[in-house]
């Protein structure tokens, strides 16, 4: 989570039911319009506070929006930890995260929009702040997956373990993004086949045989 808190004291002296309230309709607004286009009068409108409140909780717009993909990681955190890793390889891991994704995409599309959103040039500053909190995590774990199975003999030792884990993320990310985004599904579609959304396993399995043939001894 981030280490700074984006909101004010007063903000955590609501109820869990309000705060709860508040996030989920920002979260959709940025959704909706995008960090530049969302209006936080018209969030604090639907979310039945005045606008005065809403400042007494946020000091600006940029700090609500990072207070929403903060909550959207700590989701993100919550469905990883409740996949099971234990007693699997490094492909075995891999797997289950690919199904992860598939899922977690589905459940929370919107959190995957502000994510598109952050990542944009005009957010620039924002994007800097949430990827090194957001891709640290993953980047940190795949290496160290992957130098175990270097060590276990299951990957081979001309890997370059960096440029691998930086494939692998992608890969994984690009398969949340084409169940959520319009413009990433049709990508998807144009690739792999019209029938691509319906068929998980086949994107499952053909994902998979890629990771072994890119890695396996």
């Amino acid at each position: 989570m981030l280490k700074e808190k984006r909101y004010k004291e007063t903000f955590e002296k609501i109820s869990q039911e309000k705060r709860d309230k508040i996030i989920q309709i920002a979260v959709n607004e940025f959704a909706g319009k995008g960090f530049r286009g969302a209006n936080i009068n018209v969030i604090a409108k639907k979310a039945g506070i005045s606008i005065g409140s809403m400042y007494n909780y946020f000091a600006t717009k940029e700090d609500l929006f990072l207070t929403c993909m903060d909550e959207g990681y700590k989701l993100l955190e919550e469905a990883i930890g409740a996949v099971s890793l234990d007693n699997k390889d490094l492909f075995g891991k891999l797997e289950e995260l690919v199904r992860a994704a598939q899922k977690f995409s589905r459940k929370y599309p919107e959190i995957h929009q502000l994510y598109l959103d952050a990542t944009t040039e005009g957010l620039s500053d924002l994007s800097k702040q949430v990827s090194r909190k957001i891709e640290n995590i993953s980047a940190e774990f795949y290496r160290a997956e992957i130098q175990h199975a270097k060590e276990q003999g299951l990957v081979r030792e001309d890997v370059d373990i960096r440029v691998a884990t930086f494939c692998i993320d992608n890969i994984i990310l690009l398969t949340q993004f084409s169940n959520t985004s319009e413009y990433f599904k049709e990508r998807l579609k144009i690739f792999v086949g019209e029938d691509a959304l319906e068929d998980d396993e086949r994107m499952v399995k053909g994902i998979m045989q890629f990771f072994r043939g890119a890695l396996s001894t």
